[in-house]
């Protein structure tokens, strides 16, 4: 079980460093664009496109890699004001709603992004398939999320804490 947990700590570090790689590209292209455009006067269109998916990209590959369910942002004043009971009804319920909307939308979405390789993007020349893809993991995502919300509400398990991070041992915290 430990090396399992090993293997996921170095995969959670990998995703960790997809992200960064987005992120630090995304900036470099920014400022690329900037000097192209206000410096040379030349404006460049792969830019905005590349920063526009490396978003997209950043936020779903995030969310779904890399984001723990403590770093999400929770509007959560009147949740915390009720009885225990029920918030757990709160949620099983968002989690049941959360859940079905986006295994509802998965076959759709599927559809969609395997259609879409028939098309490329202006600049860069890349599928929209390949760019789209990964709301499919983001999807899924969600969906495992939001049912294993439902488990800790049905089981009496407390709070927001994520069963799909790896454990944290002493030696770390």
């Amino acid at each position: 079980m430990d090396k399992l947990q090993g293997i996921g700590r170095w995969l959670a570090r990998r995703a960790e460093n997809i992200l960064a790689l987005l992120l630090g590209s995304m900036f470099a292209a920014f400022i690329v664009q900037i000097v192209f455009r206000y410096f040379l006067n030349l404006p460049l269109g792969w830019t905005v496109e590349y920063v526009t998916i490396a978003w997209l990209w950043g936020i779903f590959f995030g969310y779904t890699f890399v984001v723990k369910a403590d770093d999400a942002i929770r509007l959560d004043i009147v949740y915390q004001l009720l009885p225990l009971p029920a918030r757990r009804v709160m949620d099983v319920v968002a989690g049941l709603a959360c859940a079905g909307i986006f295994a509802w939308s998965i076959p759709k979405a599927w559809d969609f992004v395997t259609f879409m390789a028939i098309e490329r993007t202006s600049f860069l020349r890349i599928r929209f398939d390949i760019v789209f893809a990964v709301y499919i993991p983001f999807a899924v995502a969600v969906v495992l999320r939001s049912l294993l919300s439902v488990w800790r509400a049905l089981s009496g398990r407390p709070g927001h804490h994520d069963p799909l991070e790896a454990p944290v041992s002493d030696e770390h915290a």
